[in-house]
Order: structure tokens, then C-alpha cells, then sequence
């Protein structure tokens, strides 16, 4: 508590502007229907790729200009729809099985994050916020952590859809040489690597502004020369090593990437 010429007033600590900016930013994302319109959407993802490969799996399919015979492979375990075992395919495979997992919702987390920043541009909240008391960079760390937050209900969802289409589909369980814990570790790992990601795309939203089309095409063309990484830093068999990388390499990308942003909010107009 603080006197100006012997009238007390409350300082605004950082503390205490997050705690707002938090509340509002989580309140504002929670009501949005689209948020849980693209959580079902990575609930329901994996159930029907699971079921229509298990069942459309060694159907076979002629090229009628070459007559060369293509065979539909299929997931052998629940385990391939999350990612792949260090060493066994490249980020740069074309198989379906190693392109068609949870790696995906990283893409779809950029539209979820554009549509977020973007709104608050649009309607102009963004400037009367600047303007009526916030700091620039209370803002980008709020919009990275709800963000943040965001994308790692769209991993549990598509974990849980994945458990629940293998069950229905008739596929096995079986870990082989894996372990429960390497599983654990790689969803934790691909939990703590969105925020890379995610401290990306609040860049591109802040580059783009009001401009939605700019923020997603940016954040989809800069995020698919990090995809590659993904299937090495976050393989099935993933130790702590592995969640560790992620978890330091996250905080340390989403400070820099935050200070971009930061600076791009000093330099650049509001509209």
C-alpha cells in the first residue's frame, strides 16, 4: 500500500495483474463454444481412424493406368496412433501410420490460439486494455499459458479417443518392449513441447492481428519446420530424458518467442 499525497492506494503488483488477466483470459476462452467444439473434435478424431484403417486394412486397390497393387495398411497396436518408437520412421515418412497420430493437433491448436488473439483485435479489447492498464507482456505470457492450457486438453482428449477407438476396434494393448512409464513420459513430453508451439503461434496472432487468415497461414507454414522434431523429441519410448528436453526447451522458447511478441506489440499499432 502506497500514499500520494496522503491518500493510500493498492500497488498493482505483477502478481496481481496476472491474477486478472489469468481470470479473464480463462473465462473468456471457456465460453467460447469453439473450444469445445475442437476438444471433441481430438475426442472423436482418433476413435474414427482407428476404426475405418482397422477395417479398410489389407483391401487392396489397382492403379487402372499402371496396374500396380496397393495394400491399405492398417495401425498394429492403439500405441501407433500416438506416435512412433525412436528410430523406427523419420518425421519426413509419407506412411500413413506415422503421419495420421496425435502429432496433428498441433496444427489444430494454431487455429484454436489465432482465433483467441485474433478476436481481441477485432473487437478492440486488445487497445483498451493496453490503454486502460495492462502491460504488453502480461498479455503475451497470459495468452501463452491459456493457450498453453488449451492445447493440452486437446492431447488428453485425443488420448482418451485413442484408449476408447482401440477398445472398439479391436486392437491390441500390448506395449511389447515398451513400458507404461515410456507411454507417460511421451504424453508428458508432448504435453510440455506444446508450448513451443503455442508461444509460436501467439506471435503469428500478434503479427496478424485482426487479420485471421495472416495469423493461421503464418502459424501453419512456421509450425511444419518444427513438426519434424516432434516424433524425435516425443518417441513412444521416451524416457525422462525426453520430458525434460521438452519441458526446458518449452520455457526457454516461450521466453524468447515472448519477448518477440512483446516487442512487436511495443512497435506495431494496435489495429
Amino acid at each position: 500500500m502506497e500514499k500520494n499525497n496522503g491518500i493510500p492506494f493498492e500497488h498493482n503488483s505483477f502478481g496481481k495483474r496476472m491474477k486478472t488477466m489469468l481470470k479473464v483470459d480463462f473465462r473468456r476462452m471457456f465460453t467460447m463454444r469453439l473450444v469445445y467444439i475442437m476438444i471433441g473434435i481430438c475426442f472423436v478424431m482418433p476413435v474414427l481412424i482407428l476404426v475405418m484403417t482397422t477395417m479398410m486394412a489389407g483391401s487392396v486397390s489397382v492403379d487402372p493406368q499402371t496396374g500396380v497393387e496397393t495394400v491399405m495398411k492398417g495401425f498394429d497396436n492403439v500405441w501407433q496412433v500416438i506416435g512412433s518408437i525412436s528410430g523406427e520412421s523419420s518425421g519426413m515418412s509419407m506412411d500413413m501410420t506415422s503421419m495420421v497420430n496425435i502429432n496433428m493437433l498441433y496444427f489444430i491448436a494454431a487455429v484454436l490460439i489465432c482465433i483467441f488473439v485474433a478476436d481481441d483485435f477485432r473487437s478492440g479489447y486488445a487497445k483498451n486494455l493496453f490503454t486502460v492498464r495492462s502491460k504488453r507482456s502480461d498479455y503475451v505470457i497470459s495468452k501463452t499459458l491459456v493457450g498453453f492450457i488449451g492445447g493440452v486438453l486437446m492431447l488428453i482428449a485425443y488420448f482418451i479417443g485413442a484408449m476408447l477407438g482401440g477398445a472398439i476396434a479391436g486392437l491390441p494393448f500390448d506395449c511389447g518392449t515398451l513400458t507404461i512409464g515410456n507411454i507417460l513420459m511421451c504424453m508428458a513430453a508432448k504435453i510440455f513441447l506444446m508450448l513451443v508451439f503455442v508461444a509460436l503461434f501467439v506471435m503469428m496472432s500478434i503479427i496478424g492481428k485482426q487479420k485471421l487468415w495472416l495469423s493461421v497461414l503464418g502459424s501453419l507454414v512456421s509450425s511444419m519446420l518444427l513438426y519434424t522434431m516432434i516424433p524425435m523429441l516425443t518417441p513412444l519410448n521416451s524416457t525422462i530424458t525426453n520430458v525434460m528436453m521438452c519441458l526446458i526447451g518449452g520455457a526457454v522458447f516461450s521466453v524468447g518467442m515472448g519477448a518477440i511478441s512483446n516487442t512487436i506489440l511495443k512497435k506495431t499499432n494496435l489495429v
